[in-house]
């Protein structure tokens, strides 16, 4: 009988593991994995001083530089296209050897160990490197929103959160491993993401969606984790302000790094095993007096041809109603994405612009080097700070007071330009205020836009057009990086130089000192940033009477329905074993 007991038991506890370990929850946990390790992009001004001055770049160089970065980072259209016909293990692989080979090449460049390359194929190797990002984003996040539609807020608040904060993260771990090295930096975001990748490659799918009661306030659970996390990471800001780290007391700081990021297990496991527990419940069997009629339904007869449905290009212009299905092509033709993409390309080419000259802006207005890596942090952290709490409070606010995503995207365009104002008019310390503001605006708009996109246009072809309004984002970097911080930099660079009476030689790092260096080009963005947030505006007045209906509840009846089907067919299955019991001890 022990024997038995002892067997039984661990058969129900590799049923647990099992189950745990296929579960939705755990696809989450993957998920987040992922998103720690898949923001290198945002830490580009750890390293680009590096380049600029062992490539001997300008200032306008090496913010098309940056753009390259950006355009690699955001333009997911092939990512989106791929997974609609591909398991996402397949995203997931090509973006892991993207990211090797783009980050690996300019680490050789910068190294010396291959020849210099040309500004054009450095551009190329950081695009390629950087396009691993939109497969990572493409492979994990779309298929968590599809596993959990009815909480698709917080499932890209909490998803996009862990990606604000991975620049953090991945400079504590890369101090742990390599010390203060900044060219083993490119080494490190080369290998690590890849790794992770391709550990999470059997997990991440998409799976069936299961209604769950309460299903937000596991997500909470999520959100008080990472808080504790993104507050470590903020102590350990203000400890090194104050003292010097050395490599083991970063190890020692990583080793609580490491358990809070874990922590996140204990979530999922608790709630596979909750769900575990109802899926091996025992259906209570009916009564043996209720007697099981079967009735034959009448069979309907097929029309003998079926009827094709129109082609995709000829209702382009005839768009379902929002919250739909949209194709592919009646989202990208549509008026609403047409806002959305403009709105985008202003707040977040301005806010991306702030971000990745964060260590010219630092240099030029005289912060010490130790400082830029401070701002790089806090932006990192206020970036995670924006997307949960965005994409928690817009969800929350949506459901209680049908208060609408449109509006909050509007507001907090309006925010950023304070940061903005802060770096152009060289407030005293201003520039760690401007990170927080910068990084908070930066990172709210993202679970933002993808959350309106998905409410607008539906889920069937979320991979893509999801995709599409990542490209928003290299487009206004372009313009405000490239064409107006870049070109003024250098202007007032060179006019310094004259005022010396320096000539700059060929090849040699081109430096601007002064609040000058960036006043004109924020006044711009600022401006840039205002006339998005009146586009968005439009969209707030478009889609006011959407927004005060129930948009979950074609999701809440497609599971209800689910759920009535596989209960019938347990009580069924169960009324059949008892109907037979009864019938073979009558004979």
């Amino acid at each position: 009988m022990l024997a038995c007991e002892r067997i039984l038991g661990c058969s129900d506890i590799r049923s647990i593991v099992v189950h745990v370990i296929f579960g939705r929850w755990f696809v989450l946990f993957a998920s987040l994995i992922i998103m720690t390790v898949a923001g290198a992009t945002y830490m580009f001004s750890l390293y680009s001083n590096d380049i600029k001055s062992t490539l001997g770049y300008d200032q306008t160089t090496l913010n098309l530089l940056s753009f390259s970065k950006d355009l690699g980072a955001n333009v997911g259209i092939l990512s989106g296209l791929i997974n609609e016909v591909t398991p996402p293990w397949v995203v997931l692989s090509i973006g892991a050897v993207t990211n090797f080979f783009g980050y690996f090449m300019i680490w050789l460049a910068i190294t010396h160990r291959i020849s210099t390359p040309k500004v054009w194929q450095m551009c190329l190797y950081i695009c390629i490197g950087a396009n691993s990002q939109s497969f990572a984003n493409t492979g994990s996040m779309v298929t968590c929103v599809k596993n959990f539609p009815q909480s698709r807020g917080a499932v890209l608040g909490i998803l996009k959160g862990y990606i604000g904060l991975s620049g953090a993260i991945i400079t504590r771990l890369f101090h742990a491993f390599y010390g203060a090295d900044a060219k083993s930096l490119i080494l490190f975001i080369g290998w690590l993401p890849p790794a992770i990748s391709f550990a999470s490659i059997p997990i991440v799918r998409i799976m069936k969606v299961i209604r769950q009661p309460k299903e937000l306030k596991v997500f909470y659970n999520f959100l008080y984790i990472s808080l504790a996390l993104a507050g470590f990471l903020m102590l350990m800001i203000i400890v090194e302000s104050k003292t010097e780290f050395t490599q083991n007391q970063y190890g020692g700081s990583v080793a609580v790094l490491l358990l809070l990021l874990l922590l996140p297990l204990v979530v999922v496991v608790i709630e596979e095993y909750n769900l575990w527990k109802l899926k091996t419940a025992p259906v209570k069997s009916p009564t043996p007096s209720v007697q099981i009629v079967t009735e034959q339904l009448p069979k309907t007869e097929h029309p003998k041809q079926e009827q094709k449905e129109p082609s995709c290009w000829r209702t382009i212009f005839s768009p379902p109603e929002r919250g739909e299905d949209f194709t592919i092509l009646q989202g990208l033709f549509s008026v609403d994405m047409l806002i959305v993409f403009t709105s985008a390309a202003c707040g977040l080419g301005g806010t991306l612009t702030a971000i990745d000259n964060l260590g010219q802006i630092g240099m030029s207005l005289g912060y010490p080097k130790k400082s830029i890596s401070t701002f790089v942090t806090l932006v990192s952290i206020w970036n995670y700070l924006g997307r949960v709490a965005c994409g928690f409070f817009s969800e929350i606010v949506l459901i209680k007071y049908k208060f609408p995503r449109t509006l909050i995207f509007s507001l907090i365009l309006l925010l950023s330009c304070v940061g903005h104002l802060m770096i152009a008019f060289d407030v005293p310390n201003g520039i760690y205020v401007a990170s927080i503001v910068i990084g908070f605006c930066f990172g709210a708009q993202w679970p933002l836009i993808f959350a309106i996109i998905s409410d607008l246009f539906g889920l069937k072809y979320y991979s893509t057009l999801y995709n599409f309004g990542s490209v928003a984002s290299p487009i206004g970097l372009y313009v405000l990086n490239v064409k107006v911080a870049g070109n003024f930099y250098d202007r007032e660079a060179e006019k310094q130089l004259r005022a010396k009476g320096i000539i700059r030689k060929a090849g040699e790092e081109l430096k601007c000192y002064g609040g000058e260096c960036f006043k004109l080009s924020f006044i711009v963005i600022t401006a840039v940033s205002l006339m998005g947030m009146f586009i968005s505006l439009i969209l707030v007045i478009r889609t006011r009477s959407f927004y005060k209906s129930d948009i979950y509840k074609k999701f809440r009846d497609e599971a209800e329905t689910e759920v009535a089907g596989n209960e019938a067919a347990a009580t069924t299955g169960a009324a059949e074993v008892t109907e037979k019991t009864i019938i073979h001890r009558r004979s």
